[in-house]
């Protein structure tokens, strides 16, 4: 065991930090908030439930929802029982060098650090598109996305040098706002009904279909879909939510806090995901649901709803929520790739990189030097998406028309979301084996059959699940640019940054067998190897 250096910069062969992040600096309810925002309740139900509705299992679509709740929960039950005895902030990097070793933890937390980097690349893009849309919509002025893009990334890169308290505030205020708007809408629903009624048994079956449907199964004939895409735009709505874990160095009690946000937020957010699907079903009826839902513009599903039910002002706020919420969620994703970067950083071989990407702030105790990284390479990939890529629509003749406009929405927030979330199920599926080989195969604690055995078997299943679904309908969910090269390239980013870990890792082991031995081990002290 090492000295510990008294600078907030942990020390190759010391795995255990008293200094670095703030302590204590969150409760319960701030980690929550930080990991709810990452999912963007607002933009994943805009966005996603159209689509589930208009080409996946139809007005079936609540119970898409409800099976990745039950599965996402089994995942969730396993993952925590690990968090309960490790507490790191690189969560799924120090979770799985602990249960698979050094080599299959670099390798996985290089491939989260990569996806939560290139997540808020997304959300800025899609943050631009809604800015630039709704500002020009309501004065009629056009100013270019990218103004909003870059003012964006830059704003979140100074909101995230101070202290973590300072952006569990604003999450907050964001996301209560998202939720309180969306409840509002839902209750006005269960309270006024629908023209079809409330059609429990056509919204929530018993078990959601997984093959093809007939338009039968959509209430109309204007479409027919496959179960599987409403299923797996079911899962991509979740992502973010296993953040938690990230703050968990920054907590006052990780042991409890953890693992009980994240079961709140896996749990909390399948309920309201599953309850405003069905609602927003129940207040179009059966044939305008599906018709918005298959339109030119699909969140018209939730815009027509909120005036009619809520009124104009309510729509204002929507609409405004929708830009906001995209930012939050930015910053949230911001926050955790920053702290990936950090624990990566904190156990490089070199000093110098330990002392700046490893180090934190002595003012505010924040990942700076990685805050800012992670800002650049958000900047990075803006202006070469926006210099590189392009967007062309069929006009009324069916020639293709190019629409810059639509590049920060369709390239930048969807192709990066859907490489991202695959990189994420991935990380996710080795974790659950992560997580039974910690209790069951290297018996470092007692593990419980059914917490530490089941669940994360079933877990894990359902995440291979979740990406078979992605692979079988990628094109599909890559939507018009699917014929970007940079979304035919995907499997390559991820052989490639799994490729480069393993690579990183085992030269460590030959060149630097001390800091090989820590890689994923630097661990809250008090939290060490936690009884």
């Amino acid at each position: 065991m090492t000295t510990q250096d008294p600078a907030p910069t942990a020390v190759p062969g010391d795995h255990r930090v008293n200094t670095g992040l703030k302590a204590g600096a969150i409760g319960l309810v701030s980690v929550l908030f930080m990991a709810v925002a990452n999912a963007a309740p607002i933009t994943a139900m805009s966005f996603n439930v159209p689509i589930a509705i208009g080409y996946g299992n139809g007005l079936g679509a609540p119970a898409g929802f409800l099976f990745a709740t039950v599965v996402l929960t089994f995942f969730t039950i396993g993952f925590v029982s690990m968090s309960k005895h490790i507490t790191t902030t690189g969560a799924f990097y120090g979770f799985i060098s602990h249960g698979l070793g050094q080599v299959a933890g670099m390798a996985s937390g290089l491939l989260a650090t990569v996806a939560y980097v290139i997540f808020e690349g997304s959300l800025i893009g899609g943050f631009a598109y809604f800015a630039h849309d709704a500002v020009k919509t309501s004065f009629d002025v056009n100013i270019h996305w990218m103004v909003f893009a870059l003012a964006g990334a830059v704003l979140i890169g100074v909101l995230t040098y101070y202290s973590v308290t300072l952006t569990a505030a604003v999450l907050g205020v964001t996301l209560v706002s998202e939720v309180v708007l969306l409840a509002a809408l839902g209750i006005s629903v269960l309270i006024k009904g629908g023209p079809d009624g409330y059609m429990f048994g056509d919204t929530v079956p018993i078990a959601p279909a997984f093959g093809d449907l007939d338009a039968a199964a959509f209430g109309t004939a204007a479409a027919a879909g496959t179960a599987a895409i409403g299923i797996f735009f079911a899962f991509w709505s979740w992502v973010g939510y296993e953040t938690t874990a990230v703050y968990g160095e920054e907590s006052k009690d990780p042991a409890h806090i953890v693992p009980r946000a994240t079961l709140i937020a896996v749990v909390g957010l399948g309920l309201f995901y599953t309850f405003m699907s069905w609602m927003v079903i129940v207040g179009q009826g059966k044939t305008k649901a599906v018709e918005y839902s298959i339109s030119a513009a699909p969140v018209d599903l939730w815009l027509t709803l909120v005036k009619d039910n809520l009124g104009g002002v309510a729509l204002g706020l929507y609409k405004i929520l929708l830009v906001v919420g995209s930012f939050a969620c930015a910053m949230a994703f911001h926050n955790a790739a920053s702290r990936y970067i950090y624990a990566l950083g904190r156990e490089a071989p070199w000093a110098g990189v330990r002392n700046t990407v490893g180090s934190t702030t002595a003012a505010h105790q924040s990942p700076a030097f990685a805050s800012w990284i992670q800002t650049g390479i958000t900047v990075l990939l803006t202006v070469l998406f926006f210099l590189f890529t392009a967007v062309s629509v069929p006009d009324a003749n069916g020639a293709p028309v190019d629409t810059p406009e639509l590049v920060p929405y369709v390239n930048l927030y969807g192709i990066l979301a859907l490489i991202g979330t695959a990189m994420i199920l991935i990380v996710q599926t080795i974790c659950s084996a992560a997580v039974i080989s910690y209790f069951f195969v290297k018996k470092v604690h007692p593990g419980n059959v059914v917490w530490s055995l089941v669940c994360p078997l079933i877990g894990g299943a359902g995440m291979v699940y979740a990406l078979s679904l992605l692979w079988q309908n990628r094109e599909f969910a890559a939507g018009l640019g699917a014929g970007s090269k940079v979304f035919t390239f995907m499997p390559g980013y991820i052989v490639v940054t799994l490729a480069l870990g393993i690579g990183y890792a085992l030269w460590l082991r030959s060149a630097h067998p001390d800091t090989y031995s820590e890689v994923g081990r630097t661990v809250l002290e008090e939290a060490h190897e936690r009884a």
